[in-house]
């Protein structure tokens, strides 16, 4: 496939050797060129940064470093999105350490992850502004690890002279820096990249995306995530373009200031998760929209696992008015531990669908609806069942993504369904200190030909006409009667059932009944419906919805509250989790329907409030506690403070919120910190009259810390994420 090559003299970075290089020939190309721009909102440009200023701010800091730290230590970057974040990136690279994007720590609250990172990668000098530092004093000694580093409050440091500087001895299989994956809080993982992983992703971007002279790159997502940091930030300067970016709550709290921003400073290059484009949709108005001029944005990238065809159309059916063109689109896929992208779809092609037959997707075959035995097949009976699927693109240079079997190791043929595998410079060097993990996932061969090494992704696709189609995650394949389901299939089938029941918040896994997997699926009901739902109409048209759809009956259905469904840190759905949970009876449930396997019928249960008794009360609040923020019931002591067990500002005005819905009174969300343990707040509840009942004694000092320390501003990027993936499922529109 012929890829355009940019415009103008070849690029000399292109033969670079490290990151320093880069951005090094940037300084002494374009000094006086824009760099980076913070943005204050969608309108307004707060501190800047030309080629040559941050060049010598880093060179600065690199010198500093080198005082407190040797090459190759790590150091923890904990910032809130800011150009100070991206002058300590640069000034660790020149100082030649290793980089480890992270994010403040929470104020008042333990930090499993963050505590998890640092002692992965064994950190040896930790990187804050001093705003930061100042907001961390009380949260010191909850983490051990952090306290035992050198800290370095990198805006309020004595000048030194940059002129010292020496480049340091990196090249390309020298480590970049270390991204840290979002799994589990207790265990995430590492990713090593290098200098040569980073070179390669960008040079491959600046072909795909045809970055050039006058284009402008916008972006909000979290700098501590590799889209955010790889394509949000470090790209612009390896193209020699300007870079805008914002924090993630500005765009959270009015998503119309990422639009604006394209609008406003003519954008040409933008990304975004394919959930940001449903968002944009349902949050701003005709109104706002008719003051946009989206004609400059070229490059809308769209990543998603899988991506919408239904998101797309809606984004440019709402902003075609605005100047939005549909080809603006460029769907692409990867992970970190292929440093960024694995496959794009380039500026200069249209995005590709195809449409495939259901049934046979499940049994792991593309197959278009007017091949021969499908129009055999509708003669006899209605015509078969179809979904579009969305190219993820294809790929580029050197890098060679193979579908394989994953129970034989060995290669699919085009159509077919298979677990994705990826080889070249783009995959990254493995896991920090994980040989056994990184030899499983970074060091697969094909078992005929004993082709490799390959990255093993973990998911699901099939390669068509050269393009990539992502189906799903192998881990989650839901097999019954030896037929495969992607739960997100079915979770969207689900939600779109009936208007009660909450998008991009189900779960659909399968569980052992007898000897054979049979389905359960687990939905939140929206916060508008929680007390009026009719949940035996909610529960019926969710079960025809799954007969009519995929040929199957669930074998057990539960309806939840709303934010009981558990995430990762990203916003992707724990299945597995959520199937742990559904197995200990840990959901708070409002209605449940279930298959009696023995005599063909169903039973229906709905979650009413028993005898509103304290011990009622304090026991559906151990169990909130425990699905909303995956702890151990046994560990959740009733007189133990609600912050004790890691809640935020979010969790707990969900948990007000939620507990005042299920008891039918009104409760306040200044509740918790007047009755701040689980037994007081049952106390509480259980009164008749709440108002001649005085609360515990709180000093009104300590109740406004609480609530200062819990403001929006004060929030780490990681909550902030929480929140974003929470502002995309509210309900009233504008909220």
């Amino acid at each position: 496939m012929h890829i355009p090559q940019p415009e103008g003299p070849p690029k000399p970075e292109y033969s670079m050797s490290s990151l320093v290089e880069v951005l090094r020939y940037r300084a002494r190309t374009q000094p006086d060129d824009l760099a980076y721009t913070f943005l204050v909102s969608g309108t307004q440009a707060g501190e800047s940064l030309t080629f040559s200023q941050l060049d010598a701010r880093a060179r600065t800091l690199a010198v500093r470093l080198l005082r407190s730290a040797a090459p190759g230590d790590r150091a923890l970057l904990l910032y809130p999105s800011s150009l100070e974040y991206v002058v300590a990136f640069v000034g660790c690279v020149y100082a030649g350490l290793i980089p480890v994007p992270a994010y403040p720590p929470r104020r008042n609250k333990p930090d499993p992850r963050l505590e998890s990172i640092a002692r992965d990668a064994n950190v040896a000098i930790s990187l804050c502004d001093e705003m930061t530092r100042n907001a961390m004093a009380a949260v010191r000694d909850r983490l051990p690890v952090l306290e035992k580093t050198q800290w370095l409050t990198t805006d309020t440091l004595e000048p030194c002279d940059g002129a010292t500087w020496q480049a340091p001895d990196v090249g390309l299989n020298s480590l970049a820096f270390l991204q840290y994956t979002s799994g589990s809080t207790s265990d995430p993982k590492g990713v090593m990249v290098s200098h040569g992983n980073l070179l390669r992703v960008m040079h491959e971007g600046d072909l795909s995306w045809n970055l050039l002279p006058g284009h402008k790159m916008i972006s909000w997502l979290p700098i501590f995530h590799d889209m955010g940091l790889i394509y949000g930030i470090l790209q612009s300067a390896y193209s020699g373009i300007p870079g805008y970016f914002m924090a993630p709550l500005t765009f959270m709290q009015q998503p119309i200031n990422w639009l604006q921003a394209i609008s406003t400073f003519r954008a040409t290059h933008s990304p975004a998760p394919n959930f940001a484009y449903d968002l944009c949709v349902d949050k701003i108005d005709p109104q706002q929209r008719a003051e946009l001029d989206l004609s400059c944005w070229q490059v809308a990238t769209i990543a998603a696992e899988p991506i919408r065809a239904g998101t797309m159309q809606r984004f440019v059916d709402f902003f075609a008015p605005a100047g939005f063109r549909f080809n603006a689109f460029t769907p692409g896929y990867g992970m970190a531990e292929s440093t960024l992208k694995i496959t794009t779809t380039c500026r200069h092609e249209d995005s590709v669908f195809t449409e495939v037959c259901t049934e046979d997707l499940r049994r792991n075959r593309a197959v278009s609806p007017s091949d021969a035995g499908h129009m055999e097949r509708e003669t006899i009976d209605s015509p078969p069942r179809t979904q579009t699927l969305v190219s993820s693109g294809h790929t580029l240079g050197t890098t060679r993504l193979v579908i394989v079997d994953p129970a034989t190791c060995q290669a699919c043929p085009d159509g077919e369904v298979g677990e994705i595998w990826v080889g070249g410079p783009i995959v990254a060097q493995g896991y920090w200190n994980r040989p056994e993990k990184t030899q499983e996932t970074f060091q697969a061969h094909l078992s005929d030909t004993g082709e490799g090494p390959f990255l093993r992704t973990g998911d699901l696709g099939f390669v068509l006409d050269g393009e990539c189609y992502v189906t799903g995650r192998l881990k989650d394949i839901v097999i019954i009667r030896g037929t495969n389901h992607y739960p997100h299939d079915i979770e969207l089938t689900v939600q779109r059932s009936h208007p009660a029941l909450r998008p991009d918040c189900g779960a659909a896994f399968s569980v052992d009944v007898g000897d054979e997997e049979r389905l359960v699926v687990v939905q939140e009901i929206r916060r508008t419906y929680l007390k009026k739902a009719n949940t035996d109409e909610i529960l019926t048209a969710l079960r025809r919805a799954l007969f009519e759809e995929h040929e199957l009956a669930a074998h057990a259905i539960v309806l939840v509250r709303t934010a009981s469904i558990l995430k990762t840190s990203s916003g992707k759905i724990q299945r597995r989790a959520c199937r742990d949970l559904f197995l200990d009876d840990g959901f708070p449930t409002i209605a449940s329907w279930r298959l009696d396997s023995a005599a063909g019928a169903s039973t229906s249960s709905p979650g009413a409030m028993p005898a509103v008794m304290a011990p009622n009360i304090q026991d559906w609040i151990v169990k909130w506690i425990a699905a909303r923020l995956e702890r151990d019931p046994l560990h959740i002591r009733p007189h133990d403070p609600f912050d004790a067990f890691g809640m935020d500002s979010l969790s707990a005005v969900d948990l007000v919120h939620d507990l005042s819905g299920w008891t039918g009174k009104s409760i306040d969300e200044t509740t918790l910190w007047n009755y701040p343990t689980i037994w007081d707040l049952a106390q509480f509840v259980v009164r008749d009259d709440d108002a001649a009942a005085p609360p515990p004694q709180v000093r009104d000092e300590e109740i406004s810390a609480r609530q200062q320390d819990d403001n929006l501003d004060q929030l780490s990027e990681e909550e902030l994420v929480g929140l974003l993936y929470e502002e995309i499922q509210t309900d009233e529109p504008g909220g």
